[in-house]
């Protein structure tokens, strides 16, 4: 079988340069080898990255026996998500954990937090002081992390609500550097070697952030009355077409799933969408003349149906998407797509970042530009922040419906100003692309 073309250098500097310098790296593959090439990653099996539209269409599209991305997802750490997470089981059994889990993502359900998401919002400002800079990220976490906690908990302030705010974010700050990144993709690395280590860390922030949720899990099913309408009292309610609910184990690995996935993600994207519209003095303005409609009285479902609050949304999610691939897939029988023939055991994975940034789509990708949105509809196999097929992010309606609140919200209270005005470059921070972490806005009167 002939693989697409790709880099001779070693398995250890083309790792290497993934770990460190992605972007400059993929696009350097992509000019070198076009839309589809192979990668060769230590501890990976064999690896084509894929970003041509039709061909992504081919892999979204196809039977759900034929890839298998579970399987190709267990290729990175399971000790945070579990065996029995979303994101790392295939088949029957992830179709059931599915059927499961979406009735508590449905977007009338999302709505509900509208109120939620803003006032949260509003009590994070309240912590900024005029003409003092403050730190993007860590206030965009902490947003993230309290709406993320009392939608996913119901928790409201207390004790454990402190000690998982801090856990996760304690957890996702491990990996805050390359350096660091490198222990989630490079097996050897994993070894605990005490407290202060990279990863011996990690592991006893893993520990106890799940010792919080089999207490809050015990605790529910000790007392029904605690029962919600917050997202584990529907997952603890929900049972399968045999009648049976999940476990406390599943539900524990879904849980850290949303928490980590729900919270680290839509703060990066947050923080980015921050930058740009204050980097860009056109698109905020063109926020606030759009804004300026609904000042009197913004419900938030009106908020989340802006169309230029929309195109900036997606704008910022196509021009550094926060995780550069959807969902690997490993495949399960000789299958072709774009003229190779791949045969089991093969990963192939869509690359967002490649395909967001085609120059038949996406004319001068550089560039922020919102109106693309306005002009246009993508398709899913063209833009695609969230995955696609059957492993699309399951908070994708969420997530959405958040950063617009956030930001609109923000634009309506407050008037900031970057510290720094100048373009600032993505760096790796664990399996995301993010700003620098020393990214400061000044809130000014």
């Amino acid at each position: 079988m002939k693989y697409p073309n790709g880099s001779q250098t070693s398995e250890l500097m083309q790792t290497i340069q993934y770990i460190l310098t992605p972007l400059e790296y993929l696009d350097k593959c992509a000019k070198t080898y076009g839309d589809i090439f192979s990668l060769r990653l230590i501890g990976f099996p064999p690896y084509v990255v894929l970003s041509n539209p039709q061909g992504i269409k081919e892999v979204f599209t196809a039977a759900p026996n034929l890839f298998y991305a579970g399987e190709a997802n267990k290729y990175l750490p399971q000790t945070i998500l579990g065996a029995s997470s979303l994101v790392l089981i295939d088949g029957d059994y992830h179709q059931r954990q599915r059927r499961l889990l979406t009735p508590a993502f449905h977007g009338e359900r999302m709505q509900a937090y509208g109120q939620l998401i803003c006032d949260i919002t509003k009590q994070v400002m309240s912590k900024w002081t005029i003409d003092k800079p403050f730190n993007v990220r860590s206030s965009m976490q902490d947003i993230s992390l309290q709406v993320i906690l009392k939608a996913v908990f119901g928790l409201d302030a207390g004790l454990r609500f402190q000690q998982l705010k801090q856990l996760l974010s304690s957890m996702m700050d491990v990996f805050s550097s390359s350096w660091s990144s490198s222990f989630l993709f490079i097996q050897t690395l994993q070894w605990d070697l005490g407290p202060w280590s990279v990863w011996g860390s990690f592991l006893r922030f893993c520990e106890q952030a799940d010792e919080l949720i089999y207490a809050e899990i015990r605790q529910r099913r000790n007392d029904p009355n605690l029962f919600g309408e917050d997202i584990l009292s529907f997952m603890m309610t929900a049972c399968d077409e045999e009648g049976q609910p999940m476990t406390d184990v599943e539900l524990r690995d879904e849980l850290i799933t949303l928490l980590v996935a729900g919270h680290e993600t839509t703060a990066t994207a947050l923080t980015w969408a921050l930058y740009w519209i204050h980097y860009l003095p056109e698109v905020r303005e063109s926020l606030l003349t759009e804004l300026e409609v609904l000042r009197s009285n913004p419900e938030p479902t009106d908020v989340a149906r802006l169309p230029y609050l929309n195109a900036v949304c997606s704008e910022t999610l196509r021009i550094y998407p926060v995780t550069l691939f959807t969902f690997s897939r490993i495949v399960q029988a000789p299958v072709q797509i774009m003229g190779y023939q791949f045969e089991p055991g093969t990963m192939i994975s869509p690359c967002i970042y490649l395909t967001h940034h085609r120059e038949d789509l996406y004319p001068e990708p550089w560039c922020f530009r919102p109106e693309r949105f306005l002009k246009r509809q993508f398709s899913p196999y063209e833009f695609l922040p969230f995955g696609g097929g059957n492993r699309r992010c399951l908070g994708m309606a969420f997530a959405q419906f958040e950063i617009k609140l956030v930001l609109a919200t923000l634009l309506f209270h407050q008037k900031l100003r970057l510290v720094k005005f100048h373009r600032v470059k993505p760096v790796r921070r664990g399996l995301t692309i993010a700003p620098p972490g020393n990214l400061c806005l000044i809130p000014t009167s």
